[in-house]
């Protein structure tokens, strides 16, 4: 097995770890910002202590998408060092000629 290449399993936690941060950072930051100010993560409230702006989406669920795709890809990169066999580098050398 060549394991400079990536198999089905690289790049299915590929796509979904880095699917999920990109989701909860672009994705719904632009969802976000096509709501409408306020930005901020937090309600904002006027001099009463009213409520007055929420954000749309829940800052918890960016956070949680967020962190579950760093878990996938951390997940995946145990994955491929307990696969690797031992002794074996992935490393690729390649002879250069000087001038």
């Amino acid at each position: 097995m060549e394991y400079t290449t990536t198999n089905v399993i690289d790049r299915a936690a590929m796509a979904l770890g880095g699917g999920l941060v990109l989701l909860g950072v672009v994705g719904l930051g632009i969802v976000e910002m096509l709501d409408g100010a306020p930005y901020g993560a937090a309600p904002t409230t006027n001099d009463a202590g009213e409520v007055s702006a929420t954000p749309l989406v829940d800052p918890n669920l960016r956070t949680g998408l967020v962190i579950a795709g760093l878990v996938v890809l951390l997940a995946w990169q145990c994955y491929r060092m307990a696969a690797m066999p031992h002794g074996e580098t992935d490393d690729q050398r390649v002879e250069v000629t000087a001038d």
